[in-house]
């Protein structure tokens, strides 16, 4: 179901910071991060239905997302993970994409999405749930954030947990270097669950409980499901991004970085 936790605009030497796991059926075939065939993209890649749920672009861009825990899905709706891709090759800002998007966005199954442009310090979220209301596009302010299952920084038990040590390791280090792999270490890998009376009563209660700690794993009858993928995205205030990643591949933890620079960055 996936969880992130970010920081935007609100650390001296990082506009973003931004730490992400993804939850999926371990069978199901994925590309790790890497930069795509034919464009500027750099992200992982579901290669079932070919998109991805976070990506970033040498001109820019950023775009993630998380799935709305709820009941019944559409099985022949979109495929969610084309959206970040959608935007990153559009010239459109991230509050005209949204823009745009209200009008299909009942096309897809419930989806949070998180739309940045680092060098204009735009940032916008627009969700298409709850079903029947208006959809709303947020402008992200300048914090901590945490986008989980519900809407941008709901206070379901996991996210709370998230925030509350991100807090606590950020006063740690205060304004100076963050060491992001040790950090990504200590607050995805958390496998404590939520109370029982604290769960949002959406799906079937074991379900709901096994998804409810920030580092998912649970055996069903398709086969284990949980956190495949964490990554750590930084982009510091000179243009230079590097996107961290470990990734489960044939039951087997590995690691990588990639490192460049947005063109012509103006992000001062």
């Amino acid at each position: 179901m996936c969880i992130a936790a970010f920081i935007w605009q609100a650390h001296p030497l990082y506009p973003l910071l931004l730490l992400q796991n993804r939850d999926e059926y371990h069978n199901r075939p994925t590309d790790p991060v890497a930069w795509w065939d034919g464009c500027g993209i750099l992200g992982g890649r579901d290669a079932v239905a070919g998109g991805t749920w976070l990506a970033c672009s040498r001109a820019g861009k950023v775009a993630f997302l998380t799935n709305v825990l709820e009941l019944h899905a559409i099985p022949e709706a979109k495929s969610r993970g084309e959206l970040p891709v959608l935007f990153l090759e559009s010239p459109k800002s991230p509050k005209e994409f949204a823009e745009t998007l209200v009008k299909e966005a009942h096309q897809y199954n419930g989806f949070n999405l998180i739309l940045a442009d680092i060098s204009s310090k735009s940032m916008v979220y627009i969700s298409n749930r709850p079903k029947g209301e208006p959809i709303v596009i947020q402008e992200v302010s300048p914090g901590i954030h945490i986008l989980s299952n519900a809407k941008l920084d709901s206070p379901w038990p996991k996210a709370q947990r998230l925030e509350r040590n991100l807090k606590e390791q950020l006063d740690k280090y205060g304004e100076g270097e963050i060491p992001v792999e040790e950090m990504l270490d200590k607050l995805m890998r958390d496998t404590v669950k939520a109370a029982k009376s604290r769960l949002p009563g959406i799906c079937s209660f074991d379900w709901e409980y096994s998804l409810s700690s920030i580092f998912v794993e649970v055996e069903t009858p398709l086969g284990c499901y949980g956190t495949r993928s964490t990554i750590a995205l930084t982009v510091r205030a000179n243009g230079e991004v590097s996107l961290y990643e470990t990734y489960l591949e044939n039951d087997t933890w590995k690691e990588h970085t990639v490192n460049y620079y947005i063109s012509k960055a103006k992000v001062h």
